[in-house]
């Protein structure tokens, strides 16, 4: 990881809006789209090398690329006629915030009786 990519890990993010997280979640809510996140682990991937792996055509995997460039999980960039897709380290970060904020919120106290 380069100190650029570290250094826009530790700067506080902005709080995400609601349509933010709803965006995040969908994103992540089809199989397709954590496989792809998952061979980004590693190393930045054409689209070509991503159809091979995944064993999809390039217009299934193209709409999957969008949802998940909309969420910000990954980048793009063109080199001549090819786009390379990398991760976006600094999105992970804000979803894992806003999930640790459910974490430090309990216990939940339960509530209290409803009147009849």
């Amino acid at each position: 990881m380069t100190s650029n990519q570290l250094n826009l890990m530790n700067q506080p993010a902005a709080l995400p809006t609601a349509s933010t997280i709803a965006a995040t979640f969908h994103a992540l809510s089809e199989p397709l789209r954590l496989q792809i996140l998952d061979l980004l682990r590693t190393q930045e991937l054409c689209v070509c090398d991503l159809c091979d792996e995944l064993a999809v055509p390039q217009s299934k995997l193209s709409f999957h690329l969008k949802v998940l460039k909309e969420a910000e999980f990954v980048r793009s960039r063109q080199s001549g006629r090819w786009i390379y897709y990398s991760l976006n380290l600094p999105q992970f970060v804000v979803l894992e915030q806003y999930l640790a904020d459910y974490r430090r919120f309990s216990p939940i106290v339960p509530a209290p009786p409803c009147g009849d």
